[in-house]
């Protein structure tokens, strides 16, 4: 699989980006299509929740990285350098990517059940801690009751307009406590809140 620092440094005019765009839309068909039918017991707000925990960067980083997909990419010398094949927006990237190459090589039942596989587990395990997904949400009730100051979030972003990737950080009492990637503002001060309440309810 060809990341985009390898095309830049190589002679390979092909890199994973199409069927990145293809595997985010079968990832969110399939999510939404099991959200729907196997809790028909919670709302609308619950569903979309639901389909947030696991169509999102981090979900689909911790999925490549069962499977090992990171060893399996090609990247460019500096990316791979720095670490790329950890990066949760490149893992996140791949994984994308091999849906939608299992979705054109096997079809859509095929890519179905390869989703369902590896993605209905963690909609199952997010059902218990519902109340809990809107995690700036809780960071902020968790901060105010420890009296710390913040949360502040820094949000920067990378990449073309048509591809922006976002990444956060969060501070609490002026220290750095998470950070998150996402395709939006939005979702990457989610991540970066998840992993700060994660960070604070563990120490």
């Amino acid at each position: 699989m060809c990341h985009r620092s390898w095309v830049a440094e190589s002679e390979d005019n092909h890199s994973n980006e199409r069927l990145e765009f293809l595997g985010d839309a079968v990832l969110g068909w399939v999510i939404a299509d099991l959200v729907f039918r196997n809790y028909s017991d919670q709302a609308e707000g619950a569903l979309t929740d639901l389909r947030k925990s696991v169509v999102n960067a981090m979900a689909l980083a911790e999925v490549a990285a069962e499977l090992h997909i990171g060893d399996h990419l090609l990247l460019g010398r500096g990316e791979d350098a720095a670490g790329g094949r950890e990066k949760v927006s490149i893992l996140s990237d791949a994984m994308e990517a091999v849906l939608g190459a299992v979705y054109l090589d096997g079809g859509p039942a095929v890519a179905f059940d390869l989703v369902e596989r590896l993605f209905a587990p963690r909609l199952d395990a997010a059902v218990p801690t519902l109340d809990r997904l809107d995690y700036k949400s809780a960071l902020q009730e968790l901060v105010s009751h420890r009296n710390l100051t913040g949360p502040d979030y820094a949000v920067r972003s990378t990449g073309p307009d048509h591809d922006k990737r976002f990444h956060a950080t969060v501070k609490v009492a002026k220290q750095v406590v998470g950070e998150g990637e996402g395709r939006s503002k939005k979702s990457a001060e989610q991540a970066a809140a998840s992993a700060a309440f994660a960070f604070l309810t563990a120490s």
